[in-house]
């Protein structure tokens, strides 16, 4: 199968580059997969489970949570705000985490503020948990 180059660069440093088949990720705009000779394209990320599907067919999931992708001449440069590999991923603390932001949104005196708050963090506690095959 045809490859392209993924470059993908965080906060913390070069993640990964190399060549792949394909990238499958969540934009604004829905989920996407991104394969080689895609057509030159710049988007926002969402947050959500990636997948990356090495050059030798093998994959690797990460929690993708916010960014800018761009596909110019088959190199592919994704900026995320955070990127973890699935197997990196500390599956209690992203547990204890979920716990913590449901038991804040049973709080019927929760503000709006707040409450969108919890419903992010525990958004991000299962995009984390479903990277890390949880």
């Amino acid at each position: 199968m045809a490859t392209f180059r993924l470059q993908v660069v965080s906060m913390d440093g070069l993640e990964f580059d190399g060549e792949v088949q394909r990238l499958k990720l969540r934009s604004i705009d829905g989920d996407l997969a991104i394969l080689a000779r895609h057509i030159n394209y710049c988007t926002a990320v969402g947050m959500g489970k990636a997948t990356v599907v090495l050059e030798d067919g093998t994959e690797r999931n990460a929690a993708c949570i916010g960014g800018m992708l761009s596909m110019m001449d088959n190199l592919c440069r994704l900026i995320p705000t955070t990127w973890e590999w699935g197997d990196e991923i500390d599956v209690e603390r992203a547990q204890r985490a979920k716990e913590r932001a449901e038991q804040r949104l049973h709080d019927e005196k929760l503000e709006e503020q707040a409450r969108v708050r919890a419903e992010a963090k525990l958004y991000r506690a299962l995009v984390r948990l479903s990277a890390a095959g949880k």
